[in-house]
C-alpha cells in the first residue's frame, strides 16, 4: 500500500531516504511528501500549505494510504485524518503526539527573522538523541532546515470527529509504551485519549529512528499498515 512519510521539524524529504529502499522490499510503495517550506526555501509558507501538501499526497495515492507523521508531523499526519477521514487507512506517528485545536503547531523555540532555527543538541540530550553517533548528529545538524514561523506558530485547526475511528499506531522510540499510555492517561494527549483504535510499537531507538534504525522503523511501518491492505509478497 502507499505510505506517505511526513518529516518533523526542520527534516526535508531526504531524510526518509534508508527508509524509503526498505519499504520498497516490504512490498509497499513509500511516499516521501515534500513539505513546504522545509527544503524549498520558501520561508513564507504556512500550516496551512503543509497541511494541503499532505491532502495532496493522501489525494494522489492508490487506495487508502498509511499517514507517517515523525515527531511535531504527528499533527499533519492527524489533520490528514480529520479532514480525510474515510480516505485514510490509518495514521502512524513516531515519537509524536497530535496537537489540539485551537493550539499552535510547534512553537517550541525562538523565532528570528521569519524562521524557528535548528536550537542544535543541547536540547535533544538525553533518550532523544543517545543513538546518534558523532558523524550522524554532523549530517542532520548539516541538513537542518529553518522552519517558518507560518508554520510553527500556525494554528491547528481539527473539525470532524470521524478522525477519532481512524485507526493509530504510536511508534515508541525514545520512549515505551508504557510511558506513552501514562502519559494519555494523564490528560497530555487529548487526541488519542479520544481514539478509539491506537496501538503502541516499541522501537528500541532515540527520536530519529529514521537515521539511525531505518530497517526497523520499515518494519514497523509495514506492519502498521492495516491487515487487510497489507501488502503481498511475490510467490
Amino acid at each position: 500500500m502507499d505510505i506517505l512519510l511526513v518529516a518533523g521539524l526542520w527534516l526535508d524529504a531526504s531524510v526518509w531516504d534508508e527508509v524509503v529502499p526498505e519499504l520498497r522490499a516490504l512490498g509497499h510503495r513509500p511516499v516521501p511528501v515534500a513539505l513546504p517550506g522545509q527544503g524549498d526555501g520558501d520561508t513564507s509558507a504556512t500550516l496551512e500549505d503543509q497541511v494541503r501538501a499532505v491532502l495532496a499526497a493522501v489525494d494522489a495515492a492508490e487506495g487508502k494510504p498509511l499517514v507517517v507523521g515523525h515527531s511535531a508531523a504527528a499533527s499533519l499526519a492527524w489533520l490528514a485524518a480529520d479532514a480525510r477521514p474515510g480516505e485514510v487507512a490509518g495514521v502512524a506517528l513516531i515519537g509524536g503526539f497530535p496537537g489540539e485545536d485551537g493550539k499552535a503547531y510547534a512553537d517550541f523555540f525562538p523565532v528570528a527573522d521569519g524562521v524557528m532555527a535548528f536550537p542544535g543538541w543541547e536540547p535533544f540530550e538525553g533518550p532523544d538523541a543517545a543513538d546518534l553517533d558523532g558523524p550522524a548528529r554532523e549530517r542532520v545538524a548539516a541538513g537542518a532546515v529553518p522552519v517558518p514561523e507560518g508554520v510553527a506558530k500556525g494554528v491547528v485547526r481539527l473539525t470532524d470527529e470521524r478522525r477519532f475511528d481512524v485507526p493509530v499506531v504510536l511508534v515508541c522510540p525514545e520512549f515505551t509504551p508504557a510511558q506513552a499510555k501514562e502519559w494519555i492517561a494523564a490528560g497530555d494527549s487529548p487526541e488519542l485519549a479520544r481514539a478509539r483504535d491506537v496501538t503502541y510499537t516499541d522501537l528500541d531507538s532515540g527520536h530519529w529512528p529514521m537515521v539511525t534504525r531505518p530497517s526497523e522503523l520499515a518494519r514497523a511501518l509495514a506492519d502498521a499498515c492495516p491487515p487487510a491492505q497489507s501488502a503481498v509478497t511475490p510467490q
